[in-house]
């Protein structure tokens, strides 16, 4: 049965902290593909301006074009409707009807699944793997896993992943400033949001995190 890593989020930009987590789970798990879906109407993003589908899409493309493994998936951008995971992960297994579907979100995420829109349907069609780091609040998010694989019977996964401290929202802040992004996204990438003026001129966020990506919270 072919095994089939779903990695969502509004990779605004992407960045080498979402690479990491999709190369790690296609290792760990032996997944054959790993699909990357900008969101298209996220809905935990309703009151922030997100960069126009097309430059994060291409900015994916980039981002993977070097690894056969990872495949850029435009579900949910060419659909007008709020970007609810359910729906996608709906759409994707009746694309691959006999693959193993995995859904890799962050740690953070892991603890707000259930506020989800229809958790029971998302599990209906995938399993779900939660990234960690090594000695991160490791006894409670073990304890986590443990509660949701009770309570929906052993669907969650945990996946090692390095330590990276990067996000998207970091990222942008560094080039409001004109600060460095080497070594945060792909080359490619970096040359991408200069050639068309990204991030330059918005309204500066709070930096202390108001709504972090927390390492892309995935596209429910």
């Amino acid at each position: 049965m072919e095994k089939i890593g779903i990695m969502g989020g509004t990779f605004d930009p992407i960045h080498y902290g979402h690479l990491m987590i999709a190369e790690n789970a296609r290792e760990q798990f032996g997944l054959d593909k790993v699909l990357f879906i900008p969101t298209g109407n996220p809905p935990h993003k309703q009151r922030q301006h997100v960069t126009e589908a097309i430059h994060r899409c291409r900015m994916v493309s980039l981002a993977i074009e070097d690894n056969e493994a990872f495949a850029m998936d435009e579900t949910e951008v060419e659909s007008s409707d709020t970007s609810y995971t359910y729906l996608t992960l709906k759409k994707i297994r009746d694309r691959y009807r006999e693959a193993h579907l995995y859904f890799i979100l962050g740690a953070d995420s892991l603890f707000d699944f259930e506020s989800w829109k229809e958790p029971e349907a998302i599990l209906e069609h995938c399993s779900i793997l939660a990234a960690y780091r090594k000695h991160e609040h490791q006894e409670s998010f073990f304890q986590q896993i443990g509660y949701l694989n009770c309570k929906y019977q052993e669907h969650f996964f945990p996946l090692n992943t390095p330590n990276l401290e990067v996000s998207s929202q970091d990222i942008r802040n560094r080039l409001q400033y004109g600060r460095t992004v080497r070594y945060l996204v792909p080359r490619n990438v970096e040359l991408y949001i200069r050639k068309h003026h990204l991030y330059e001129g918005e309204a500066m966020e709070d930096e202390k995190g108001r709504d972090r990506e927390k390492a892309e919270k995935g596209i429910g």
